[in-house]
């Protein structure tokens, strides 16, 4: 699948679409995303959660993986290892970037930096998707 808004309409539907999650690009080897900073998705010091950075890169990686998936198969994430490194306020918007660093027949490999409204560094999420039969 490799339509952004038919992706797009897919998100709406679950959980990413609850968090905001806008796809913005996608390619077969990076997806880019924007999310809203919003007090729901934040701390009580007004500071996204690191659990809705987890679950933004969560949602990239995943996505590319379906970009690169063939018939008849489907994925989840076994592995994810997050780095944080600052902030991103209340009120203001993140961009995660997720590139591929292993596109392969059962697993396959993303790294997502997702930076605050300033272009700094937040957060680093690497990931493992694993690639399985849609019937098992």
């Amino acid at each position: 699948m490799t339509d952004i808004a038919a992706l797009q309409s897919l998100l709406d539907t679950i959980f990413p679409g609850l968090m905001g999650v806008r796809l913005t690009a996608l390619a077969p080897d990076r997806v880019v995303a924007e999310m809203q900073v919003r007090p729901d998705l934040c701390t009580a010091g007004g500071i996204l959660h690191g659990g809705a950075y987890m679950a933004f890169a969560d949602t990239l990686g995943a996505v590319g993986t379906l970009v690169n998936l063939t018939d008849g198969k489907r994925t989840t994430t076994t592995d994810s290892s997050t780095k944080f490194i600052a902030g991103a306020r209340q009120g203001t918007t993140v961009i995660g970037t997720s590139v591929a660093l292993h596109r392969g027949r059962t697993t396959m490999v993303w790294q997502t930096t997702i930076t605050n409204a300033d272009g700094k560094l937040c957060a680093v999420v690497t990931q493992t998707q694993l690639v399985l039969d849609a019937s098992s």
